[in-house]
């Protein structure tokens, strides 16, 4: 627990700046609704006529003429990217940064086995990850509720809980790939979760590409789907599962033979 709780203090600034900056602007965009409702109507017949586009944003499924439609498709896009960008971040991060800081003779030569420490990194990056996620929630919630309008909690419930374990993918991707290298490979985590993100929307727009929906975590824990009640593809589910599975055992197994650099 010393270690987990040495990390979750590393990680808090950061935890801190993404959480409540993610949060504060669904909050905001969510309390805008109120004042473009009216207006809404004649937008969302414009995006319906936008073809293929129309399939990428979600927008044949719900309407942003109704609040779970503008969470569904608005807020949940911004939620989905930022918290997307924060979870391969966190991973990243976190195996090579002692390295990179030239503090790992101090951690290494703990009376700690590299196993015990990598789980509670590991752990740390679990919590952290909840933590955002429920501070993002609350101020979502807040603004749902300020608005006082008709709203499906349970849709609600159902995206935040695929948008978590899309985060948990994306961050165990990460954390493999900080396993491969001695300095934080920020860029590259940011740039696959960038690019997964693109290849949902190209999935949605390209029927030809049906296939790569089992390679970007965007494609289940999509906002649009939930709300409109579509039957969850639960291979898609089990896919991410096995890919958390293997990257995490693939992190373990690199670290515990990599020569760690001073």
């Amino acid at each position: 627990m010393i270690l987990v709780t040495h990390e979750l203090k590393q990680t808090f600034k950061s935890l801190m700046i993404w959480s409540l900056s993610v949060g504060f602007i669904c909050w905001g965009c969510i309390i805008l609704y109120k004042s473009v409702e009216g207006s809404l109507s004649n937008v969302a017949d414009m995006y319906a006529n936008m073809g293929e586009m129309t399939k990428a944003l979600g927008l044949d499924k719900v309407s942003l003429a109704t609040l779970d439609g503008y969470f569904a498709t608005e807020i949940a896009l911004m939620f989905g990217l930022g918290a997307g960008l924060f979870a391969s971040m966190l991973g990243a991060g976190s195996l090579s940064k002692e390295e990179e800081g030239h503090t790992s003779e101090f951690l290494y030569t703990l009376p700690h086995s590299r196993t015990r420490i990598i789980f509670g990194k590991y752990l740390s990056l679990l919590i952290a990850l909840l933590c955002f996620n429920l501070i993002c929630v609350g101020f979502e919630l807040l603004a749902i509720w300020q608005m006082k309008m008709d709203f499906s909690y349970d849709h609600f419930v159902g995206y935040h809980l695929l948008a978590f374990l899309m985060q948990v993918e994306l961050m165990t991707i990460g954390f493999l790939i900080s396993s491969l290298s001695h300095r934080k490979q920020m860029g590259a985590a940011l740039g696959l979760t960038l690019l997964l993100y693109a290849m949902d929307l190209m999935v949605r727009i390209v029927p030809d590409l049906d296939k790569l929906k089992y390679l970007t975590p965007y494609y289940y824990a999509n906002g649009a789907d939930v709300f409109s009640k579509t039957d969850l593809d639960w291979s898609l589910v089990g896919t991410a599962i096995l890919v958390i599975l293997l990257s995490l055992a693939a992190a373990f197994a690199i670290m515990r033979r990599r020569d760690i650099q001073a």
